[in-house]
């Protein structure tokens, strides 16, 4: 019998009124909250502008959850698309079901349209949030805390999740693979942080070590959960998702290192000095009223191209000239010696 664990809250929906507040999307929004508070600081400190990490964030969330929502369906299609299941859950987002991978992919297209918009490189505004995003995860597994879902295999540990009887679950003692999953999370921030400072990551590898991190991690962790997954070769499909996103994370690091070592020195771009810059090139450096005075003494002496000519056919002579005094004023000299 175990007598110390982890107990489920007893529902996962709290009610304010006909409103419902569900536990899974508050994770969700506290991670989305912290991942920009802290991208925020990362990115001032880089020599960016305050504010611009939640603009971009405004595409990046909404494509990361649209993405991150598309992978767990299409990986889990046999939950809305078999015969006794109804297509419509598909959409119940606060039911859980969120893939990471598919909204980091998503999420990268949304983030790429604000950088663009503002004229930023992704790879720097990715360096910048890369600790917070894995921060988010470490609130977003709760969610799974509150919705009784994602565990692991029945454990006695003192620090075993119970569950309580209900669809697609047996009550028990489970491993809670949603805290796993949480704390290491937090460890691979600390640990982006850390590198950040140590090697003065830049051009998108401070991102790289977070995913290839985060995949370590996901692939151990995954391992030990039971609910229902497509396998491939005996391992279940996220095992080998995480195999190949590390193996191409590690690949980018390296390569990145040796084709754009350091850090950018610019972020983000100065559009008002921008602007400024333009409106001057435009009016031009020289005021007109000088070009049209000059102009005019020009015209008044008669001075042109023949009389230019002249000019230059004299200092050449000149020159010559002076050329000759000077080696007939060193030749005495030179014979002295």
């Amino acid at each position: 019998m175990n007598l110390a664990f982890i107990p489920s809250p007893s529902t996962g929906v709290l009610h304010l009124g006909p409103i419902p507040l569900r536990g899974y999307a508050f994770c969700i929004i506290i991670g989305v909250f912290v991942a920009v508070w802290l991208g925020n600081k990362r990115w001032v400190a880089r020599g960016g502008k305050p504010g611009t990490v939640a603009d971009i964030a405004v595409w990046a969330v909404p494509f990361g959850l649209v993405g991150g929502r598309l992978y767990h369906v299409i990986t889990d299609y046999q939950l809305y698309f078999v015969d006794g299941r109804d297509w419509v859950d598909a959409f119940k987002i606060w039911e859980g079901g969120l893939g990471i991978w598919g909204a980091i992919a998503l999420g990268a297209v949304g983030a790429w349209i604000g950088c663009r918009r503002r004229g930023i490189p992704l790879p720097a505004w990715a360096d910048a949030l890369a600790p917070g995003i894995a921060l988010a995860q470490a609130c977003g597994r709760w969610g799974n805390w509150f919705n009784q879902e994602l565990y692991g295999r029945a454990t006695d540990l003192p620090w075993a999740v119970e569950i309580t009887d209900g669809p697609n679950r047996v009550a028990g003692t489970y491993h809670p693979t949603f805290l796993y999953e949480s704390l290491w999370c937090v460890g691979v921030a600390v640990l982006v942080i850390w590198a950040d400072r140590r090697f003065k990551l830049g051009h998108g590898r401070a991102f790289a070590l977070y995913v290839a991190a985060y995949c370590v991690g996901r692939g151990w962790i995954e391992y030990m959960r039971v609910d229902e997954a497509h396998h491939v070769l005996g391992l279940r499909l996220n095992v080998w998702t995480s195999i190949v996103v590390f193996v191409l994370a590690v690949t980018y690091l390296v390569l990145s290192a040796k084709l754009r070592p350091g850090r950018e020195e610019i972020v983000e771009p100065d559009r008002e000095a921008a602007a400024d810059a333009a409106a001057g090139a435009k009016d031009g450096d020289i005021p007109a009223g000088d070009g049209e005075a000059e102009a005019g003494a020009v015209a008044e002496t008669g001075a042109g191209p023949k009389d230019a000519t002249a000019d230059a056919d004299g200092g050449e002579a000149d020159g010559k000239a002076e050329a000759e005094d000077t080696a007939g004023a060193e030749a005495p000299g030179a014979k002295k010696l």
